[in-house]
C-alpha cells in the first residue's frame, strides 16, 4: 500500500509536469529571462522524490517524545495577574512509518463560565508534528475543543540548547489576528517544557507554560 501510494503521487506529479510543458514552450517566446530551468529526466525526479519522502534524522528528534505523559499547565488571562493552573494527560504516537507524530491531550481547564465565575471545563487537544524535508523545517498543527480553527506552525531545532522553536499565526475571532511563538525545551528523556507566547502590538506576551513528565 505504501509503495502504491508513492507511485500514484509520483505519476500524478510527472503527468502534471508533462502537461505543462507546451505552456512553458509558448511562454518562452514572451519571456526570455527569469524562467526556472526545466526539470531533469523522469528517473532522476522519481529518485529525488522517493528520497525526500523518507524520514530523516530530524524525525528522530520528534520520535523521542512518543509515549504517555502527565502535564501541569500555567496560563495567564492577564500578563500582570496570577496564572491559572490545571493538569492533564497526553499520549504521543508515531504515524505513517515515523513521518508524523500525533499527540492527544485531555484534562481540565479553568475557564470563565456564563456568570463570569471560573469553572472547570473538559479540555481536549491534538497536535501533529513532523519535519518537511522539502522546506527543511519542522512543521506542526494544533486543534482543540475550545475553537474551530487549525493553527499551523513552522520551526527549527537548536541542538545546543535542546530547544524547538515554532512560529505561527492565530486568529481566534474575526479581526483578532496575531503572531505566536512556541518553544519546547527538552530537559531530558522524561521531561520537557512548552512555553507559548503571543505578539500583541509590538510586545510579546507569555500566555502559557506546560511542564510534561513521562508516565
Amino acid at each position: 500500500m505504501k509503495n502504491c501510494r508513492s507511485s500514484i503521487c509520483l505519476t500524478a506529479t510527472l503527468l502534471s509536469l508533462a502537461l505543462s510543458a507546451p505552456c512553458r514552450g509558448q511562454d518562452s517566446a514572451a519571456s526570455k529571462t527569469g524562467d526556472k530551468p526545466a526539470p531533469g529526466d523522469e528517473a532522476q525526479m522519481m529518485a529525488t522524490m522517493m528520497e525526500m519522502a523518507k524520514p530523516s534524522e530530524n524525525h528522530k528528534i520528534l520520535e523521542a517524545l512518543t509515549g504517555s505523559w502527565s502535564y501541569k499547565v500555567k496560563w495567564w488571562m492577564h500578563p500582570e495577574g496570577p496564572p491559572m493552573e490545571s493538569a492533564g494527560t497526553c499520549a504521543t504516537k508515531s504515524a505513517m512509518d515515523g513521518r508524523y507524530f500525533i499527540t492527544e491531550h485531555s484534562g481540565k481547564m479553568s475557564m470563565p463560565g456564563p456568570d463570569g465565575k471560573m469553572m472547570d471545563a473538559d479540555f481536549q487537544g491534538m497536535s501533529t508534528e513532523g519535519y518537511d524535508n522539502a522546506k527543511k523545517k519542522f512543521v506542526a498543527s494544533w486543534i482543540d475543543n475550545m475553537g474551530t480553527g487549525i493553527m499551523l506552525m513552522q520551526g527549527t531545532y537548536d541542538p545546543a540548547t535542546k530547544t524547538m522553536t515554532y512560529l505561527g499565526e492565530e486568529e481566534p475571532m474575526p479581526g483578532m489576528k496575531f503572531n505566536v511563538r512556541q518553544t519546547i525545551k527538552y530537559t531530558d528523556n522524561d521531561h520537557h517544557t512548552m512555553e507559548y507566547y503571543e505578539v500583541h502590538g509590538d510586545k510579546e506576551i507569555k500566555m502559557m507554560e506546560i511542564d510534561y513528565t513521562r508516565s
